[in-house]
């Protein structure tokens, strides 16, 4: 079980995407669950990583600013998954 960081529930793993920040300080979606580097989830669902970002939860959990390009792109990418 994982915590979501957007809407703060508890889900089994495989219903949850990853998101990664990389040793270069990158940080992307992780549709496999294999990258290398510092993780949180989310759900498959776009609202939610949405209300990560308005609560900058995903920030506090990398440590670090998260640009809006960054956000654009990982909303993208999960609605084309979707």
């Amino acid at each position: 079980m994982r915590k979501c960081t957007g809407c703060n529930e508890m889900k089994p793993k495989r219903e949850l995407v990853r998101v990664v920040k990389n040793k270069e300080g990158e940080i992307s979606l992780d549709l496999t669950g294999k990258k290398a580097g510092r993780g949180a989830y989310i759900c498959r669902d776009v609202s939610c990583l949405q209300a990560a970002r308005k609560n900058r939860c995903l920030e506090r959990a990398f440590s670090c600013k998260i640009p809006a390009e960054v956000y654009d792109s990982m909303e993208k990418e999960l609605a084309d998954e979707g």
